[in-house]
């Protein structure tokens, strides 16, 4: 009882849950992230709260939801919007969420669209291109387009298994401006010539699923250039022996986002994680730990040090100005309204049954 005790005093959970803390399982994404999470989030919930965390691997998709789902999925906003659409997602009270350490209302402290009716966005990451700094001791890779240039930099490359950021950055090796990326994707001349892009990597390629991964590939040598999460490529680079080198070019913009699902089991305990984990001071301990960039406007000014390393977090941020001069903003609302066409067709070109992008 004591453990309820508290969070009703904090204001984390309603007076209709048990007496007997209950065990929380999450949905997320392992490795060097999941590890932040749990120093920063997890374990001092557990603390204040007594509810237990149980982790579950997640890798991305609407599969989680089916069957016996967790209790709480840290879900990209693409996917978010539109397991919400599909009424697979519970709605949620945005008026139960903390204010900023300043004390401005939540909904005026979150950035514009990071409240929406089944999520709270907890972060922004980047999905980003890296290299092997041993495969390229001359001329470095400085952009989008050296990914798709086998001949200057040849090598195995390692891209993530979705379109997310493979079809924009094909696009933009075109030269496409970022601005006309989406509306050139609505169209079959535009995903036709984004398929004949990646088609010339097609044989140099190795397909990823887990976050973790392509940070091994470079690391082992089996890659020579990776996409993947900034947070994961920054967390390598702190040993300062890794080959890991980042391109912020053409960085896709994304927001992450806590969900409950339908069928959760403990709904109520995941409400009151939602709230902890979302408060400033805990936004902004994410960014110092891992350089994903916070949602509300009141934990950007508290972004300082790494607590082990101790530098200056803020120029590895995403939205760090001179990393988002060339940034592409995922048009997230394209992508739930297109979702499965768009993933039905990358999946037909990645098993050869796609010719002409229609």
């Amino acid at each position: 009882m004591p453990a309820i005790k508290s969070l009703l005093i904090l204001g984390l959970v309603p007076l209709a849950l048990a007496e007997t803390p209950p065990t929380l399982t999450i949905a997320t994404w392992g490795g060097a992230y999941e590890s932040v999470q749990r120093v920063v989030l997890f374990d001092p919930f557990t603390e204040q709260t007594g509810i237990t965390i149980e982790t579950e691997a997640y890798n991305g998709g609407l599969a989680v939801l089916d069957d016996s789902p967790p209790d709480l999925i840290d879900m990209s906003m693409v996917e978010t919007l539109a397991a919400c659409e599909t009424g697979r997602l519970q709605l949620l009270d945005h008026s139960t969420l903390a204010e900023g350490t300043d004390g401005t209302p939540a909904r005026q402290d979150f950035a514009s669209g990071t409240l929406q009716p089944c999520s709270v966005a907890h972060s922004v990451y980047a999905t980003v291109i890296a290299y092997d700094s041993r495969a390229f001791p001359g001329q470095r890779p400085s952009g989008v387009a050296d990914l798709f240039n086998l001949e200057d930099f040849p090598g195995l490359r390692a891209l993530q298994d979705s379109p997310y950021a493979n079809l924009e950055w094909a696009l933009m090796s075109y030269d496409v401006p970022r601005k006309d990326l989406y509306d050139l994707l609505s169209t079959q001349r535009g995903l036709r010539l984004a398929f004949d892009r990646l088609e010339n990597l097609a044989d140099q390629v190795f397909w990823w699923q887990a976050g973790q991964t392509p940070v091994e590939w470079l690391e082992s040598g089996k890659v020579v250039m990776a996409s993947g999460f900034n947070g994961r490529f920054f967390s390598a680079r702190l040993d300062t022996n890794s080959p890991i080198e980042i391109l912020w070019d053409g960085q896709v913009q994304e927001h992450q986002t806590w969900v409950i699902p339908q069928g959760a089991n403990h709904a109520d305990a995941a409400r009151a994680f939602i709230r902890f984990a979302t408060t400033t001071g805990r936004m902004a301990a994410i960014a110092n730990h891992i350089a994903y960039g916070p949602t509300r406007n009141s934990a950007h000014a508290l972004i300082s040090r790494h607590p082990e390393a101790d530098f200056d977090m803020r120029p590895h941020i995403p939205t760090h100005p001179y990393n988002a001069s060339t940034a592409i903003s995922k048009d997230v609302l394209w992508y739930a309204r297109t979702y499965q066409r768009i993933l039905q067709q990358f999946e037909k070109w990645r098993n050869g049954e796609l010719n002409d992008g229609s």
